[in-house]
């Protein structure tokens, strides 16, 4: 993998009454990560910081040009919502947990389903195998005992369930997004893109945090990140939403309906064991509906960098390309 190694020069945030070192980064394009997620200063349950304003409207959802569950385009009326401008990230998971004590679905069931680049014996060896699950991995540890997200507050937070994500939201009187005004918001009334067009400018820059090789072996990191990217690297769409395509996954609020494809990165459950409804937050037998693809979604793999892209995803299942973002309707 090629990594590039970025100044990180240190500010503080201020974040629900904590004070919380954040680092920042510098992209492959000049811009400062994870600034966007540091406006405004505060996290303020039942406000609208950190939101921009998405207008409603008609809005064209799915494509005829994809994964057969994309399609029929369907044209639905979609209402005016504030959602986050950047996904939540560490250093903002963290001040949630610090003022409500709460306990991820992973820390409660042990472990997480984590990324790791296989060598060629073990990519014979087994399906899926750069998924591993990791005893001891949650949101605090993502590879797992011995880990730390320090020095990561301002990537997003990942290893967190539907559950998790909810809990953070209605901490501050939000909700998480539907489909429809995920893939509205993402869109920003812009045309559908291409199944075979990557998220690229027209210098043929990538504009988003995807994998630039072959999957899952190598990931030339061309985008200037090989994994998780600090939020707001890249050029926000028309509305000033950062990394909805791209970096993670992000759930909605909406279980999977419709045809159902193999994983975009193949079936985490495979590795994990958990393919059935169980957990300690009741009935998850439905698998949710998640959005915008991640850093491991690739042009020879998953060609789900797109805004009309979906995949299922088991709700109580914790990975490491899955996070989110919140919405207000108020």
């Amino acid at each position: 993998m090629s990594f590039m190694f970025a100044w990180r020069p240190c500010i503080a945030l201020f974040l629900a009454g904590g004070l919380v070192a954040l680092s920042l980064s510098t992209s492959a394009h000049g811009a400062t990560c994870g600034a966007a997620a540091l406006k405004p200063m505060a996290l303020v349950p039942h406000s609208h910081a950190g939101q921009v304003w998405v207008p409603g409207g008609l809005s064209v959802l799915g494509s005829d040009d994809g994964y057969a569950d994309e399609g029929p385009r369907l044209s639905v009326q979609v209402q005016g919502f504030w959602m986050d401008r950047t996904e939540v990230t560490n250093g903002q998971f963290a001040a949630f947990v610090r003022a409500t004590g709460h306990v991820t679905d992973a820390e409660l069931q042990g472990g997480a389903a984590i990324f790791e680049v296989p060598d060629e014996e073990t990519l014979r060896s087994r399906p899926v195998a750069w998924w591993r699950f990791a005893r001891g991995a949650n949101w605090r540890q993502p590879r797992g005992p011995g880990s730390s997200i320090q020095g990561h507050e301002t990537e997003p937070v990942v290893l967190v369930t539907r559950a998790d994500a909810l809990a953070y939201a209605r901490w501050l009187g939000r909700d998480l997004p539907t489909e429809a005004e995920w893939e509205h918001a993402a869109k920003a009334r812009s045309a559908t893109r291409r199944i075979e067009a990557g998220p690229r400018d027209a210098r043929g820059r990538p504009t988003a945090n995807y994998w630039q090789g072959n999957f899952p072996l190598l990931d030339t990191g061309e985008d200037g990140h090989a994994g998780l990217a600090a939020v707001g690297c890249y050029a926000p769409n028309a509305l000033g939403l950062y990394d909805m395509i791209g970096n993670v996954w992000e759930w909605t609020r909406d279980n999977h309906s419709g045809a159902r494809q193999p994983h975009a990165n193949g079936d985490v459950a495979l590795v994990s064991g958990w393919g059935q409804a169980h957990g300690p937050r009741g009935d998850l037998s439905a698998k949710a509906v998640i959005k915008g693809g991640s850093f491991l979604c690739s042009p020879d793999y998953c060609v789900r960098y797109r805004a009309s892209a979906r995949e299922a995803q088991e709700p109580d299942l914790p990975t490491a390309h899955v996070g989110f973002r919140t919405v207000s309707r108020r």
